[in-house]
Formats: C-alpha cells, sequence, structure tokens
C-alpha cells in the first residue's frame, strides 16, 4: 500500500505539472480578412455520402477556398456524385498499395492534385464556419503544420460522458491544448480532423509517405516533421469548427478507442508510464470512493478531476450533463485505454492493415528538411 501511495502521489505531480501548462495557453484561433482565394481544401473520403453533404456546403461558401477536392477512396457508396453534384472537384483515388492506411494514400493524391498556396484537410464529419481557412492560412506565418481542436457535438448523455472520459485521458497525458512552449517532438500532438500548410513545402517533405503505415497519422505526422525541424502548431479552434465524430456511445468506444493510445507513435516505456498516470489519477480515486474507501489523496484528484470538467465544456457544442458526469467514466475510460494499447486495432472501413504495413517509430526514418519559410512567405 505504500508503494501504491508513493506511485499514485508521483503520477499527481506529473498530472498537476501537465495541467498547469494551461495557466499559458496561445489564443484561439480568430477569423481573419485578406485570405480569399488562397486554399486549397482537401477532403478524404471513404462511404460519407451519410456526412460529408454539410461539410462541402460550410467550404464551398467560405470565400478564402480556391477549390474543394474530393479524393474518392474508392467508396461503395454515392459519395463522389453527392461531392461533383455540390461542385466539389472529384479526384478518384487510385488502388490502394501494399503498406499504405487509406487515409494517408488519400491525402497524399489529394495535395498532389492541388493547387492552392495554402492546403487545409478536412475530414467529412467536420463543420467549419466562416472565418476557419482565413485563420489557418494566417496561422502558417508563424508555423509550418497547423491542426486545431474543434468543439464536438455529442447528442446524448452517454455518448458525450464517454468522450468527455476519453477526452480528459488526453489532457492528462499530454497536457492542455496550444501550449505556448512547443513540447518535445515526441510529444507534439495533433487533430487531423483539420490540419493546415504550405503545399510546395508537403510535397518537398512527402509527409504522408513518411507515415504511410501509421494508424495514429495525424500526430505521426506531426512528430515526423517536428523532429525534421518543423514548426508545429495546436491550437483552438473551437469558436471556428464543429465535429460530429461518432452516432453513440458504443461507437465513441469502438472507434475513438481504437486510437486513444497512440500505440504506433508512443514508445512502449511512455506507453506504460501514461497508462500508470491515468489509472493512478483518474480511475483509482473513483473505484476507491466506489468502495467507500477514498484517501485524502483520492479526494484531491477528484477535485482537481472535477475542476477540469468545468474546463472541458468549452469542448462541447452543447454542453449537458454528460460532462460533469464523466469522471464516473474515467475506470472504463483506462480499461480501454489498456485494452488498445495491448490488443491494437488495425482494421478500418473495411479493409485490414497487418501490423507491420511500414510502420516506424516517428522522427526515426530520414528527416524532412525544414520549409524555407522566408522563400514561401
Amino acid at each position: 500500500m505504500r508503494l501504491l501511495t508513493a506511485a499514485q502521489a508521483a503520477a499527481a505531480v506529473v498530472v498537476a505539472v501537465r495541467l498547469a501548462r494551461g495557466r499559458d495557453r496561445l489564443p484561439p484561433l480568430a477569423p481573419v480578412a485578406g485570405a480569399a482565394g488562397r486554399v486549397s481544401v482537401v477532403i478524404p473520403a471513404r462511404d460519407e455520402e451519410h456526412r460529408i453533404g454539410p461539410c462541402l456546403a460550410a467550404v464551398l461558401a467560405d470565400p478564402a477556398v480556391a477549390e474543394v477536392i474530393v479524393v474518392d477512396d474508392e467508396s461503395a457508396d454515392g459519395t463522389a456524385r453527392l461531392a461533383a453534384g455540390l461542385g466539389a472537384r472529384v479526384v478518384a483515388g487510385e488502388p490502394l498499395p501494399a503498406g499504405w492506411v487509406g487515409k494517408q494514400w488519400a491525402l497524399r493524391q489529394g495535395v498532389r492534385a492541388a493547387s492552392g498556396d495554402v492546403v487545409v484537410t478536412l475530414d467529412a464529419d467536420a463543420r467549419p464556419e466562416p472565418g476557419l481557412f482565413g485563420a489557418l492560412s494566417a496561422a502558417l506565418d508563424r508555423y509550418d503544420l497547423v491542426s486545431v481542436g474543434p468543439k464536438f457535438v455529442c447528442d446524448g448523455v452517454a455518448e458525450q460522458a464517454l468522450h468527455a472520459s476519453f477526452l480528459a485521458t488526453l489532457v492528462y497525458r499530454l497536457g492542455p491544448i496550444g501550449p505556448s512552449t512547443p513540447p518535445p517532438p515526441r510529444r507534439v500532438m495533433a487533430n487531423g480532423q483539420c490540419m493546415a500548410f504550405r503545399r510546395t513545402a508537403m510535397l518537398a517533405a512527402d509527409g504522408f509517405a513518411r507515415v504511410r503505415g501509421h494508424m495514429t497519422d495525424d500526430v505521426a505526422l506531426a512528430r515526423e516533421l517536428a523532429a525534421g525541424g518543423w514548426s508545429v502548431g495546436f491550437l483552438e479552434a473551437g469558436g471556428l469548427l464543429e465535429v460530429d465524430m461518432h452516432s453513440s456511445a458504443a461507437e465513441v468506444w469502438r472507434e475513438w478507442g481504437r486510437s486513444l493510445p497512440l500505440r504506433d507513435v508512443t514508445s512502449p516505456g511512455r506507453r506504460a508510464a501514461d497508462l500508470a498516470v491515468v489509472w493512478l489519477t483518474a480511475a483509482l480515486p473513483v473505484l476507491r470512493l466506489a468502495a467507500g474507501r477514498p484517501t485524502g489523496l483520492d479526494a484531491g484528484l477528484l477535485a482537481v478531476r472535477l475542476l477540469l470538467t468545468g474546463a472541458l465544456r468549452g469542448s462541447y457544442l452543447r454542453p449537458g450533463p454528460g460532462v460533469p458526469l464523466s469522471p464516473l467514466l474515467d475506470p472504463l475510460a483506462a480499461l480501454r485505454l489498456t485494452q488498445a494499447t495491448l490488443r491494437p486495432v488495425r482494421h478500418w472501413r473495411g479493409r485490414v492493415y497487418p501490423d507491420s504495413a511500414g510502420v516506424t517509430t516517428a522522427g526515426t526514418s530520414v528527416r524532412p528538411g525544414t520549409p524555407a519559410r522566408s522563400a514561401d512567405r
């Protein structure tokens, strides 16, 4: 028990240090004028007919967007027909080569087809607000690669509670979004739902090919490029972007849970340490409270977790009772995190990827050069 208490106290210090970074966060992205017609938006799509419509309507209405490219990744539904009917340029994805994950392959084709100075990649479930693309363009005056945190749409109490619990594990492991001091490349975070970069720099780096086999493609790309000298920003943009990721708590558990451990971009030792932090500081206090045997340290950690729920409310379009209830699900989140770490999921949208499909530790391959910012800007 003394050893467990000492380990929990050490983990509590780690979490406190990480949460303290939130006091000095960068400001959220804000709309910027003067970016008309500079941006190519690339949307990889595989069987997205049921949800790509609102995304395309919003993107096509933004004056900062010069072109919208939908890369149809061998969809079996009407994705391509719908996208073309709304006015997007549809690129028929080529057959998936061995060693590639579908999204990276689609994005690589989309970037090569784009003509804009700035490329923004967007998932089909994203809902951009007016001003997002101009703000991303302006952010590239400071960064070489930018991704943003949206407001999440969660319709049910259970879905929102589980989603918020999963989100809290990321904060406990990696700190809040928008740190003013860049983390080391091995701890850089990114959100592949919306990323921006300069087309010429990405073509020169061939970034998507470097992370071709990663299931955690967004973080792998950011860490790979950061290790090669790119300036990577992860900023808050909840006022400019909404994302409706899942339709139920079961889908949150199944789909987000598969990528949450960041298994293929994090060393085994770091993954073990992150798991220990989540179990000791988030799950254990709730379990002891349920058993009627919380310690003083447990009470303090529960108080911190409740304060975090207040901060997480801003991450949701319609924060409801699911957010304050989310700490009760922290043991389940820790369990799912452990499960996905030990038994990683390597399938997505009808494709199964072998664990050896080109996966490398981000930053260990030949590194891309630093973009020539003065020339591009």
